[in-house]
């Protein structure tokens, strides 16, 4: 007994011993006005591999492989200043700085990027333009992600190549990114800058606590009521970018007493036009959270986010338009009753609704439960120019009506639709020049015109032949998931998660405005009987939208023309482990999914009548993907200064709703040949720190395949038809190395640079066919395929460059300068062009064949050039340009308040540029290829351009308390 005492005794001796001679560094991190904790700051001693955040109390510790003498710890986060202490370790010794503050950060930058991206970037009439995926880099202090984020952006700039599609954004651990284009819709939380400062990134596959995550990185926006620092804000900018004017409120209360904390935040941002003409603005965003500490374990949070947005939006134009009018012109707005009316607008009504379960089951394991539920809808405008009325001729019932497209830069509006003849006459030359004069005098939507028709047809006693009609998605979304964090050990990590999303979607068209007609006669006014058609028979079935209620008339608020469900379920789990060493740091990841999509029509639709696959009324086949993922990355730190890291992955993922299904609006029919799309990566970097410098060096590659993607337009090609244009099994390489380099030359002035290089190619010919409801099967060309092999993948500019300073002087003011250099950005290649109908001489193949669908071969035209085609299918690269931009603040403080503004130019030089286009594949084979591309007077239906803003501002005014 008496040496079992003994023992025990020796034991805790030799423990307290240990303990007092442990070195530590332990301390705390206050917000500098209220004096509360700040949770997530990094804290780093600079020199070393040590780095680590603050917890929920603000407080941090290191505890092994700590270095004697004298260390600099640097401690940063987003919205705050970052601050660098001395301190002195010494061996045995616990070093406390405990109350370190940080001040707030008076450039605001973040409020500055979630403008540009959230607003800017989402006014353009292709949705396409919305894949912007600067809106994950906010909060990453990388400076080359930094430099894409906030000066890259305006280019369409794509970090590797890759969209936002390829990133995900999450609110409180909950995914955000649509189901129907794998997309974070920004619009959902706009306007809401104040409480959207704490977010956690981790750059590309990287090791993640939340998800998987994709290539493009994942963002995690944390809109918690506990996380926000106790205080108000109120300000107010102008701008001339996207809205010209916003203010904006907000308060949280901090921790109070019972546990509770609330956020709330108010703003409204409006103009009657952006940069772009007629580009309506007008939100209103709300936001709430209400958070109760119940104990030291468990903590019950509820956020509401509510914010409307409805805008007008602009299109890509040919160059023959931008020569007449300008970057500026938009052809979507026409005053009406000395109003700015514009005939596209995007309306988005999608309020969350999000209840967050936090459980601190110990010191080493938290499990974080979400659920949320997000209903509303996304309305599309558009003028439906269509309308028809039924009359009785020989007994049988027909349909009259249907007007030419009201736009005013309608190819047949402009100058070269006269001079599209190899040798124009006077009478074509005075056309043009009337039909120019007209153009540049006005060219903007007669609303009075379309008045009028309608006003005289109602006289009559007929239908609309115009309306204002909506493209609505009605989504009703519920989420739950529940995330496992737990410390295996001082140097091991559990990162699992589990999560389920399930989705109803109702889509339809939908009446707006009669424009003061009395009726719309819901039928497809283009219905003709061909012989070997679809669903021949009856002209009166075949037009029909839905045959079960025949020549129906349409009022305001009505559904017409489509109108069915896609109902989703995804399943997914992950786990991840991360390891810690005082050399090496790795982790390893998977994940399983499984998703479903499903089609359920409301409308029988007289192309495609009857149900089943092959009909359009009630349940289509059910789509079921499975997937899943692995990753695994590691950093080695040579030392302090110098470390390596990589990160490889291979993973699957279904195809988006959008890509699952031909043509959804009118038949049940999906993708054939449709699988996941196959994705595997790696990426190698160089990491230097020092308290002066800081760079990364890294290359990286990207490998796509079985990819899919759905297109629809008019082409004349084949008679003439509006088809579905389906490619499967694309391939394609993204393949670069980016540079990001800054330095503290002085304790005022940054020094900073970045560059990326890029090269992203499609490696295959993918497979493409064509369906329509004029096709009674689907139509294919030659072998098949689409010749894209070794074509650029569009999507802004491959090559980026930047050079700029900051200067922050003591006295709380500072400005910024930037030079940024763009190269190598392509326009979005025609499959269609690129296919055998190129070639094929279609005049010599009898034109009922195509109505037939099935494959379309046959001799190339007699007088084809090899050489000149290659001319002809040569992909167009854009201009290089230049971008400068400044930005700027000032901020006082005034007792407990901060006062302040913050500023920016950008291009500053005004300088004119492409940001992104496409051919139009209205007129492909090579012979109309040869007239539009070599008509001194231009083609009628050439590229079609998106260009960049001019030189706007942004002004920022504020008070902090």
């Amino acid at each position: 007994m008496k040496k079992s005492f003994l023992l025990v005794l020796f034991s805790m001796a030799f423990i307290l011993v240990s303990f007092a001679q442990q070195t530590l560094i332990k301390g705390s991190v206050l917000d500098g006005t209220t004096g509360e904790p700040i949770p997530d700051v990094i804290v780093t001693l600079e020199g070393t591999t040590l780095s680590t955040k603050t917890n929920g109390v603000g407080e941090f510790q290191f505890t092994i492989n700590i270095p004697l003498g004298e260390q600099v710890l640097k401690i940063e986060k987003a919205g705050y200043v970052t601050k660098r202490y001395p301190i002195v370790v010494n061996e045995g010794e616990t070093v406390d700085i405990s109350d370190m503050t940080m001040s707030y950060d008076p450039s605001d930058k973040d409020d500055l990027f979630i403008i540009s991206i959230s607003d800017d970037n989402l006014n353009s009439e292709d949705d396409g333009l919305t894949d912007n995926i600067s809106g994950l880099l906010q909060s990453s202090r990388d400076v080359f992600l930094n430099a894409a984020a906030f000066d890259f952006s305006a280019t369409f700039f794509r970090p590797r190549g890759l969209d936002n599609a390829n990133g995900k954004v999450l609110i409180n651990g909950v995914e955000m990114n649509k189901q129907f284009n794998g997309r974070p819709q920004w619009g959902n939380w706009g306007g809401l800058n104040d409480v959207q400062r704490n977010q956690v990134f981790s750059m590309g596959i990287t090791a993640n606590d939340y998800t998987f995550g994709d290539l493009a990185g994942t963002n995690n926006i944390i809109m918690r009521a506990s996380s926000y620092r106790k205080g108000g804000r109120v300000s107010y900018a102008s701008a001339n970018r996207s809205y010209t004017g916003r203010v904006m409120a907000s308060y949280s209360s901090g921790l109070l007493e019972g546990g509770w904390s609330y956020s709330v935040l108010a703003s409204r941002r409006y103009g009657d036009e952006g940069f772009r003409d007629g580009t309506i603005y007008d939100a209103n965003s709300f936001f709430g959270a209400v958070e109760k500490k119940i104990n030291d374990k468990h903590s019950i949070n509820f956020t509401g986010i509510y914010a409307k947005n409805r805008r007008g939006r602009s299109t890509a134009i040919t160059e023959e338009v931008f020569n007449l009018k300008g970057a500026e012109y938009n052809p979507f707005w026409g005053e009406q009753d000395g109003e700015i009316r514009n005939s596209r607008m995007r309306e988005i009504n999608e309020p969350i609704l999000m209840l967050n379960h936090y459980w601190d089951i110990s010191k080493k394991i938290r499990l974080n439960t979400n659920v949320a539920y997000q209903f509303g809808e996304i309305a599309n405008s558009r003028i439906d120019n269509n309308g028809t009325r039924l009359v009785v001729s020989n007994g049988e019932n027909v349909y009259i009506g249907g007007a030419r497209n009201p736009t005013p830069e309608y190819y047949q509006n402009l100058p070269s639709f006269f001079l599209q003849d190899a040798n124009p006459s006077a009478f074509d030359y005075q056309q043009a020049y009337l039909a120019r004069e007209q153009f540049v005098n006005d060219g903007q939507l007669d609303w009075n015109r379309l008045y009028e028709a309608n006003a005289t047809l109602a006289a009559q006693g007929g239908n609309s032949i115009y309306a204002l009609q909506s493209d609505v998605i009605d989504d009703q979304q519920l989420t739950i998931n529940s995330i496992l964090d737990a410390d295996l050990a001082e140097n091991i990590r559990l990162n699992a998660s589990i999560n389920y999303r399930t989705l109803n979607s109702e889509n339809y068209a939908r009446i707006e405005d009669l424009l003061g007609g009395s009726g719309y006669l819901d039928i497809d006014a283009f219905a003709e009987l061909e012989d070997g058609q679809v669903g021949a028979g009856q002209l009166e079935d075949l037009a029909q939208s839905n045959i079960r209620t025949p020549n129906r008339i349409a009022t305001e608020g009505d559904r017409y023309k489509y109108n069915y469900e896609i109902d989703a379920d995804v399943f997914s789990a992950f786990a991840q482990a991360q390891f810690k060493y005082s050399k090496v740091d790795f982790y390893v990841g998977a994940n399983v999914s499984q998703t479903s999509y499903q089609r359920n029509g409301l409308y029988e639709n007289g192309y495609f009548p009857g149900t089943g696959d092959k009909g359009s009324f009630g349940k289509s086949e059910k789509l079921d993907f499975s997937n899943y993922g692995v990753k695994a990355g590691a950093t080695y730190k040579l030392t302090g200064r110098h470390l390596f890291d990589v990160n490889a992955s291979y993973f699957t993922k279904a195809p988006s709703i959008r890509n699952s299904f031909g043509n959804a609006r009118q038949s049940n029919e999906t993708v054939i040949g449709l699988k996941s799309e196959k994705i595997q990566s790696v990426d190698a970097s160089y990491i230097f720190r020092s308290p002066i410098v800081k760079a990364r060096l890294t290359g990286f590659y990207s490998g796509f395949s079985d990819g899919s993607d759905i297109g629809f337009f008019f082409t004349e090609s084949s008679s003439g038809f509006f088809v579905q244009e389906i490619q499967t099994n694309i391939e394609r390489r993204h393949i670069g190395g980016e540079l990001g380099i800054e330095a503290q030359v002085t304790p005022t002035i940054k020094l900073k640079g970045a560059a990326s290089i890029g090269q992203y190619t499609f490696t295959n010919n993918p497979n493409v066919y064509y369906t329509s409801a004029d096709l009674a099967q689907p139509l294919t060309y030659g072998d098949g395929t689409t010749k894209l092999e070794d074509l650029h993948v569009s999507g802004g500019p491959e090559r980026a460059y930047q050079v700029g300073f900051e200067y922050r002087d003591p006295d709380f003011w500072n400005i910024g300068v930037t030079s940024n250099f763009f190269s190598n950005a392509y326009v979005d290649a025609s499959a269609l062009k690129r296919s055998d109908a190129f070639a094929i001489d279609t005049d010599l193949i009898d034109e009922s064949l195509f109505s037939q669908g099935g494959n379309i071969s046959g001799s190339p035209f007699n007088d084809y050039d090899e050489e000149v085609a290659r001319q002809l299918l040569q992909q167009e690269q854009f201009d290089d340009y230049m971008l400068v931009n400044v930005i700027g603040g000032k901020s006082w403080r005034i007792d407990d308040y901060f006062v302040g503004f913050f500023a920016t130019i950008n291009n500053v030089f005004n300088t004119k540029y492409r940001t992104g286009g496409f051919e139009q594949s209205r007129r492909v084979d090579y012979r109309s290829q040869i007239e539009e591309q070599t008509n001194p007077n231009g083609p009628v239906f050439g590229n079609r351009y998106f260009y960049g803003n001019g030189t706007t501002y942004y002004l920022n005014v504020y008070v902090r308390f």
